[in-house]
């Protein structure tokens, strides 16, 4: 057994306590989320036929068109693609912009600086890359104000006759700030759409699945993206994605993955759907595992001398927990400690490199059964001031304990705690 210092031990106890209240009202949301996933899938009349695979053109596959109809209920939206042919979040993303993007169209986030690898997906105009600039689609993007809210005056300045789409980020990213909560999203839905009614407002929804009562989709939003390997996955889905809003916007994404013509009527499963299912059935239960985690490390690592974001008593709208540090080596140091309390790959140590589609070096703590899945407890951060690390997920509440207990004894081993 791992053997932590004793007042870790002691911060750690006292921490559980201090959160107790806070896990309750959890609690409650996790039971209202697994009922709603219950009463989708009573609706649908799920058996076991529909977890069989499928080959080719997998025409007339039932397993996979009522696992879009269960995303399209469980999340209150018209239609949805749910596949295992999306291969990241980021992929997802592009494929819902790139559906509903054309030549001469504006895409406006106004969440600020997008996360790290959906910028090479904008591009720059010429680059040669397929890019949404490279297709002659403009960008343009608003900072948030210095609290951290829109900014609707330079918004409202900006918004014109090409903006198509309005991007929104519900999560932090890579940046200090508070992730958005589907109320803030449905006040921003009618802002927008009082500025412009017909444009189309998009939503990254990644980490944020299931963290509250009601989705994006719920408060006004017309389409939304996000990542199987992340929050409805339920650390089962190997792979995959999902687009969900309305019918005619998830054609068009639908027509952007496959072809035109052909969009989400074809698609061999290929043995991937039974884990679909079952990780969106588990979905629930193991977010909020991880959310309990959360709470716990912002508890502790405040005890700590750290400051959180968020807090561990603030409200919860997805899963990162960001910890900010001294300097990069106690930053290394609390990611390998990650990386040391995994069950696969505990022996790695890893070191910050130049990742594809990041813009810094970045360190990743990944020991997973799903590579990248990042609804298991993993970290990550770019090596860049200021020094930030980003905690998500653990499929377990104890796991996370663990994993916090060991980044914080492995600065305390290097004098930097």
């Amino acid at each position: 057994m791992a053997v932590f210092a004793e007042d870790l031990l002691q911060a750690a106890e006292a921490a559980e306590l201090e959160i107790g209240q806070a896990v309750k009202t959890l609690e409650g949301i996790v039971d209202y989320n697994q009922w709603k996933v219950i009463e989708a899938f009573q609706k649908r009349q799920v058996s076991d036929f529909h977890f069989a695979g499928s080959t080719g053109y997998a025409y007339n596959d039932r397993g996979r068109e009522v696992l879009d109809l269960l995303y399209a209920d469980i999340f209150g939206a018209e239609a949805a693609l749910v596949r295992p042919h999306f291969a990241s979040g980021t992929h997802t993303i592009a494929t819902a912009l790139f559906g509903v993007l054309r030549p001469g169209d504006e895409l406006m986030y106004i969440t600020g600086r997008p996360y790290d690898t959906l910028h090479k997906v904008i591009g720059k105009p010429g680059d040669g890359t397929g890019s949404l600039a490279d297709y002659g689609i403009t960008y343009r993007e608003i900072a948030l104000t210095g609290d951290g809210h829109v900014d609707w005056d330079e918004v409202a300045l900006n918004i014109g006759e090409q903006t198509k789409v309005i991007g929104i980020q519900r999560s932090r990213g890579y940046d200090w700030r508070s992730s958005f909560t589907v109320a803030e999203i449905g006040e921003m839905v009618d802002k927008i759409k009082a500025l412009k009614p017909g444009v189309i407002v998009f939503v990254d929804n990644c980490y944020g699945e299931f963290t509250e009562k009601i989705e994006p989709t719920q408060a006004g939003v017309d389409l939304m993206a996000g990542s199987l390997i992340k929050n409805p996955g339920g650390g089962i889905a190997e792979t995959g994605g999902y687009i969900c809003g309305r019918a005619d916007l998830v054609e068009l994404a639908a027509y952007r993955l496959t072809a035109p013509g052909i969009g989400g009527e074809v698609g061999a499963m290929l043995g991937t759907t039974r884990g679909l299912y079952q990780g969106l059935f588990m979905a629930p239960h193991t977010v909020g595992q991880a959310l309990r985690g959360s709470m716990f490390a912002a508890a502790v690592f405040a005890r700590c001398g750290f400051t959180t974001k968020p807090a561990w008593n603030e409200p919860r709208t997805d899963l990162i927990q960001a910890v900010s540090f001294d300097g990069p080596e106690q930053l290394i140091a609390f990611v390998q400690g990650i990386q040391r309390a995994a069950a696969v790959d505990s022996h790695v140590v890893p070191e910050p490199w130049d990742m594809p589609g990041y813009e810094h070096p970045v360190i990743m703590a990944a020991g997973t059964f799903i590579q990248g899945g990042s609804l298991e407890l993993s970290a990550d951060a770019p090596i860049r001031a200021p020094y930030i690390g980003y905690m998500q997920g653990g499929l377990t509440y104890s796991h996370v304990k663990y994993g916090v207990l060991m980044a914080l004894q492995s600065m305390r081993d290097r004098g930097l705690l």
